[in-house]
């Protein structure tokens, strides 16, 4: 019995279980199987049209793979007709847009390196030998910036309590180098060593010329000569939010040994690093030290 031509059914199916090449971008465009028609971009001599097809773009499987001269045409093709879009020039809008943006964020910056961090310039043999005269330091005022617990009274179950201001980072301890407006004259700025912190006693005897804190002596591996007295060798108890400083060099300060103290609100910030001495660039740490003490048998030698 003769088999009839097959139905449209059969070549459908025939067609699905025949293997389909690999989809090739540098030969074949891409086809949508749900649209019915494709526009082509076609490019003539000085001319450029959108030109839709009108029938169906068959499928990419259904073309016949081309030789290797079809696709060498096919890539000369694409180098010529490739085309370079000039890019837009930018609005005058947009420039200074972005102008201002740029100058606001310098002047935030600024802001914020003013606010956190001043340079100052060490005048007088006063820190000799931490510090000598002309050298150039810079101090961070956050170093002992405080926050005021009071604010958040409204809080229910807040208590800020009797000592509502506390110190974010750390307060002023002793051995710390700090740049503040001198107590008796707020026009001069002033840079001493923290000797004493609030409710301390301070003393100097003057036989051996050291420095006693609670009783105990300092040990000042740090100074320049010897600690003499003023008109007073103490005691002095440091009030509270007040610090007792002294120079490095104890035989040319002016400091607390004359009888007053340095309060907090006076303190500018503490001695971060050095970056000018001798005239040239000179980056170091400030000359910030832990003060310890020395035991009563060694004090006594």
């Amino acid at each position: 019995m003769e088999e009839g031509p097959p139905s449209g059914e059969e070549e459908a199916q025939e067609q699905e279980s025949q293997p389909k090449p690999p989809y090739d971008p540098l030969i074949e465009p891409w086809n949508d199987p749900a649209s019915e028609s494709i526009v082509e971009y076609r490019l003539s001599e000085g001319h450029q049209e959108f030109a839709p097809r009108t029938s169906a773009a068959p499928r990419y499987w259904e073309r016949p793979s081309p030789d290797g001269e079809e696709l060498s045409e096919l890539r000369r093709r694409l180098r010529e007709e490739t085309i370079v879009v000039p890019k837009r020039r930018r609005a005058w809008a947009i420039t200074a847009r972005e102008l201002a943006e740029t100058l606001l964020l310098a002047v935030l910056i600024f802001l914020a390196v003013h606010v956190s961090m001043q340079n100052f310039k060490v005048e007088g043999a006063s820190m000799e030998p931490s510090l000598d005269n002309g050298e150039y330091l810079i101090v961070t005022k956050l170093a002992y910036a405080e926050i005021d617990l009071s604010i958040f009274d409204w809080v229910p179950f807040f208590d800020a309590g009797d000592d509502p201001v506390h110190h974010l980072w750390g307060s002023p301890a002793r051995g710390d180098v700090i740049v503040f407006r001198s107590p008796t004259n707020i026009d001069r700025d002033f840079i001493k060593r923290i000797i004493g912190v609030p409710g301390d006693v301070v003393e100097i005897d003057p036989e051996t010329s050291s420095v006693r804190v609670n009783g105990q002596v300092l040990d000042e591996a740090y100074i320049r000569g010897e600690t003499t007295c003023r008109s007073s060798c103490g005691p002095w108890v440091v009030p509270e939010r007040s610090y007792f400083v002294m120079g490095d060099n104890r035989n040319n300060s002016s400091d607390s040994r004359q009888g007053w103290f340095v309060p907090e609100e006076n303190i500018i910030g503490k001695a971060l690093i050095t970056y000018w001495h001798d005239g040239s660039p000179d980056l170091d740490l400030a000359p910030n030290h832990e003060v310890s003490f020395i035991s009563e048998a060694a004090a006594e030698e």
